[in-house]
């Protein structure tokens, strides 16, 4: 399947088929494709938690309100991110640049977070927690999956289940599996005229 035709049949699919058992190179097709989404900086500062444990799945269904595809789907992530990225050995997010081009962007990405504040910093684990999940729908689609992205769940109890590190966010879940019954159908999509705004808003 082509990327245009996964962007328009990638649907948020709640049943998956639990007698489906997803390939082992099919999940690192999906990691290693997950791990090419762009990140600003090129900190990669997403964390993706594959949660594979049944008992810890059990539990994080409790935590999402008890909602099915969290056990039932072939995958389970929990996307989150290193708050701190910026600051750990920053040099190593372009370890195939001349060494004066890492000590520069390493310079300008520490100014860059430290000034920004604590907000910012957590608004880019986010974005990018964002633009990875998109990666992994799509790439799902285009390999015959279907998938879920949550955000139905009690965040702290997510985090206690997970052992989420201090530093760290969460960003949303993502379940991806074998569809057991189709999405419903588009509940309707809004006019561009309302969504697309040119140039600025007001006159």
């Amino acid at each position: 399947m082509d990327t245009l035709n996964a962007i328009e049949e990638r649907r948020s699919v709640k049943h998956y088929d639990t007698s489906f058992e997803m390939p082992a190179e099919d999940i690192e097709r999906l990691l290693d494709l997950a791990l090419l989404s762009p990140t600003s900086f090129n900190i990669q500062n997403w964390r993706f938690v594959v949660v594979r444990d049944p008992g810890q799945r059990k539990a994080l269904r409790a935590a999402a309100w008890d909602q099915a595809q969290v056990t039932d789907a072939q995958l389970l992530f929990v996307l989150c991110g290193d708050v701190k990225a910026w600051a750990k050995q920053p040099e190593r997010y372009w370890c195939n640049a001349p060494s004066e081009v890492q000590q520069s962007l390493a310079s300008v990405l520490g100014q860059f977070y430290e000034s920004a504040g604590e907000q910012v910093q957590r608004d880019e684990v986010m974005r990018s927690c964002g633009i990875a999940a998109q990666t992994l729908m799509l790439a799902a689609k285009a390999m015959g999956y279907d998938s879920n992205p949550m955000i139905g769940f009690d965040a702290e109890q997510v985090a206690k289940i997970i052992q989420l590190p201090a530093d760290h966010a969460i960003g949303m879940m993502l379940v991806i599996g074998k569809a057991d019954k189709p999405a419903r159908p588009r509940g309707g999509q809004l006019s561009k005229d309302e969504v697309v705004v040119f140039d600025r808003f007001g006159k």
